[in-house]
């Protein structure tokens, strides 16, 4: 597991293309029959991929946690962006289809990735953070979260928001997450921007076309910088950092949280006169 230690504003500031990649990008997520992860240490956080192709994966705990299983000390949230899979937890199969949320709760043992077709494998991605209390295991199956529409065909961002891991959704500690998808003809997400001072998140984009990009806009409001991100890659987004994007072509992401509050609207606005 890689670690990727915090970072302040003004070290974001001064980076060239590959310092901002090396320190807020995983251009890696997922390799077969692998499991990827990086510990971040915005709120203590692990993401990363498990793409199961030959066989089943079981999650290991890495010596970074000093924990006897992964789920010891830890939440997380799933959501599978490739094809159909299988998540197996402590006994109990759930079936995850592409887009479909599953939430492990602290205190899980043993947690296997398995696809349903090596053809066509599944693509787990996970969001960790610590957790202090236990909630259930709970499978959303694409679409069934709690459903918002947002944005303006005529800005650009027309965008179906999927919450499934919230205050109002699937219980947890402190992750939150779901998926959103820009309708077709739309490329900009979350502009205007916004910050959130109390947590870190993370996007994941996928279902972008091989030769698409998006322009992945960060650091504060009067700072910004750019990473350039193809399909299923992660970016690290701290505290103090805008997170917007405008992509070549529609996509989905998977955007997932962890810090201070669960609460979706926490959000200081970042007006688009003001940016820098």
């Amino acid at each position: 597991m890689e670690q990727r230690y915090a970072t302040a504003p003004e070290q974001m500031a001064g980076l060239d293309s590959a310092g901002l990649r090396q320190k807020y990008l995983l251009e890696q997520v997922f390799a077969p029959d692998q499991t990827r992860l990086v510990y971040t240490h915005h709120d203590r956080i692990v993401l990363g991929g498990i793409q199961p192709v030959s066989g089943p994966i079981q999650l290991a705990a890495p010596p970074e946690l000093r924990a006897a299983t992964f789920f010891e000390q830890r939440e997380a949230g799933l959501v599978n962006v490739g094809g159909p899979g299988t998540v197996l937890v402590d006994g109990v199969d759930h079936q995850l289809d592409h887009g479909a949320c599953l939430y492990i709760g602290r205190g899980a043992g043993e947690v296997e990735f398995s696809s349903a077709d090596p053809g066509q494998p599944a693509a787990f991605y996970l969001f960790s953070a610590p957790a202090h209390t236990s909630y259930p295991t709970v499978l959303v199956e694409p679409g069934q979260g709690t459903v918002r529409e947002l944005g303006d065909q005529l800005t650009s961002n027309r965008r179906t928001l999927n919450q499934y891991i919230h205050a109002n959704g699937v219980a947890s500690c402190q992750v939150v997450m779901g998926v959103t998808s820009l309708h077709p003809g739309n490329m900009w997400n979350t502009m205007p921007a916004h910050t959130h001072d109390r947590r870190t998140e993370c996007y994941l984009y996928f279902d972008l076309p091989p030769q698409a990009r998006v322009i992945h806009l960060c650091g504060q409001p009067d700072q910004t910088r750019h990473l350039v991100v193809a399909d299923r890659q992660a970016v690290i987004s701290p505290s103090w950092s805008i997170h917007s994007g405008v992509g070549t072509a529609a996509y989905s992401f998977v955007w997932a949280m962890a810090g201070e509050n669960k609460t979706f609207d926490d959000m200081d606005p970042a007006p688009v006169t003001e940016l820098r």
